[in-house]
């Protein structure tokens, strides 16, 4: 099994036994945002956690292996039409330099890892309309000069 038959027979686990990505995240003890990027293909399952995500969704061995293997994170390059994708693109494209450079100027020339990462997802209620809390964590890697 691929990694995109994996994604929607997990997908359809999901929605058949009406859960969340909180719910299953819970259940085996991970972060949901980190579940449901694994099921989405774009991270690879340790063999514990892959089994515990197939035994919530009742799914079956070759679903373990699909969730187990290393994946290759490619993405349509397209300018994402859904309207929530879409502005988390417009949110890099109007603020991404000027991350960049708040960013090097508390830390130094480098980057935020996307390997030693992680994100949470919140929601704040607000009279005025519920927020969205998104909190990206990334270890700073500095550049080095040799």
């Amino acid at each position: 099994m691929d990694k995109l038959e994996m994604r929607h027979t997990l997908l359809a686990a999901k929605a058949r036994k009406q859960l969340t990505w909180e719910e299953i995240g819970k259940s085996i003890g991970m972060s949901p945002v980190w579940v449901a990027s694994a099921c989405y293909g774009m991270n690879s399952a340790t063999p514990d956690a892959a089994k515990k995500i197939c035994q919530v969704l009742d799914a079956e061995p070759d679903v373990a292996a699909a969730l187990e293997a290393f994946p290759t994170k490619a993405w349509d390059e397209a300018i994402p039409q859904d309207p929530l994708i879409y502005r988390l693109y417009e949110v890099v494209g109007v603020y991404g330099e000027t991350l960049k450079d708040v960013i090097q100027e508390k830390f130094g020339d480098g980057i935020m890892s996307a390997i030693d990462f992680s994100m949470e997802v919140d929601k704040v209620e607000d009279p005025k309309g519920d927020r969205v809390l998104l909190t990206l964590n990334g270890k700073f890697l500095p550049y080095k000069a040799w």
